[in-house]
């Protein structure tokens, strides 16, 4: 079986993970008994954990000069570790799996991006081709786990978490060894991608412009509960946003065009600031949930314009190591700002002055995205 047929089914399980534990673990905390303020210090840790989990499994990845084998490990792991989160009721458990499942499961993104990058530059096929089978997985399993918690109960999210490990687990066995850099990551790696200038200004403004879509995604479960919905109109309102990012994705070959990336994530950031200030505005979940279809131009051309962008920019042999920084910046950085100050915004201030807040954020992403433009452009002059 081709290697890119495998990677798309891969993505599908490998997101679905990420749709079962992103949108769900803040809800599902909730149901528990923790604040919001409470939620934001888990998440944020996990944050944390992200930030030295990515380059230690990049590490032993490139030490034992293995992606596939560390994948296997990876997905074994969070399988178990997903399992117990949705079954345990103790403050200190919940704490211990879910940090345990940010150490197994948010490696497995660089890892698997880089993956998505290669083969489809080795196929000569669009890497939306390949990512869209990851926003359907998204979707479905967002909209699945959605009913299940409202139909059978939070724990059942545990069953879902070992179904996705398991067939994950054997569709990397079958996989082949596919080595997304010939030389590893290291430290004079590191050193190299942050002397780019260009690099450093375009991960300022990732930084930017992701923190507030990272309390959004954190919260955005949460503000639907506390508006009158329940766990299945969450699921659809994460099924509606993935949904929304397929045709995206599926057609990033036709819109998304080399030298005009800033102008595509400035374009993106905007409508994140429109996104943000209409949830501010309003007051009915379904409202809420009509307004995910801005997921459509934010996301999906925000991070694929990102990752293009990112590889025109830096040399083949530092490409690892920018994707993992991009990575660590998105998932990890951003995250822990967007959590410890998501959480305590939401606690203090309320859903709709939060979402106001980090509309502002996002404007000021925008802002930052024109002078970089305008900067480019004087420098093609």
């Amino acid at each position: 079986m081709k290697v890119q047929v495998l990677l798309k089914g891969y993505n599908f399980l490998f997101f679905g993970l990420l749709a079962l534990f992103i949108p769900f673990l803040p809800v599902y905390l909730g149901e528990q008994g923790l604040s919001t303020s409470e939620i934001g210090l888990i998440i944020g840790t996990g944050g944390f954990v992200t930030l030295i989990a990515q380059p230690l499994w990049g590490l032993i990845s490139d030490k034992t000069k293995t992606i596939r084998k560390v994948m296997l490990l990876l997905v074994f792991f969070t399988a178990v570790s997903g399992y117990f989160l949705f079954n345990v009721n103790s403050y200190v458990l919940l704490v211990v799996f879910a940090l345990s499942v940010y150490f197994f499961l948010m490696p497995l993104d660089p890892l698997t991006e880089s993956l998505n990058f290669t083969v489809s530059e080795m196929a000569r096929i669009s890497y939306g081709s390949i990512r869209t089978y990851g926003a359907l997985g998204y979707a479905v399993l967002s909209l699945i786990a959605g009913f299940a918690m409202d139909y059978f109960g939070m724990g059942s999210i545990s069953i879902l978490f070992v179904m996705l490990g398991l067939i994950s687990f054997g569709i990397i066995w079958f996989m082949p060894n596919v080595q997304a850099s010939s030389k590893p990551i290291t430290m004079a790696g590191l050193k190299q991608v942050l002397k780019n200038k260009e690099m450093l200004l375009f991960l300022v403004l990732i930084f930017i412009s992701s923190v507030p879509a990272r309390m959004n995604d954190t919260f955005l479960g949460i503000h639907m509960l506390a508006l009158g919905g329940d766990t299945t109109l969450v699921g659809i309102t994460f099924f509606i946003a993935a949904t929304s990012e397929i045709v995206i994705f599926a057609l990033s070959f036709w819109w998304l065009r080399k030298g005009k990336e800033l102008e595509m994530i400035t374009i993106a950031t905007f409508f994140y600031f429109i996104r943000f200030i209409a949830s501010a505005f309003v007051t009915s979940p379904i409202a809420l949930v009509v307004v995910q279809l801005l997921q459509m131009v934010t996301f999906p051309i925000f991070y694929t314009a990102a990752i293009q962008y990112l590889y025109r920019i830096m040399p083949k042999e530092w490409r690892a190591t920018g994707q993992t920084v991009l990575a660590l910046l998105f998932f990890g950085l951003s995250g822990i700002v967007a959590s410890y100050a998501g959480g305590y915004i939401y606690h203090e201030l309320g859903g709709h002055a939060f979402y106001f807040i980090i509309s502002i954020m996002s404007f000021i992403g925008v802002l930052f995205g024109i002078f970089l433009i305008i900067r480019k452009h004087k420098k093609l002059i």
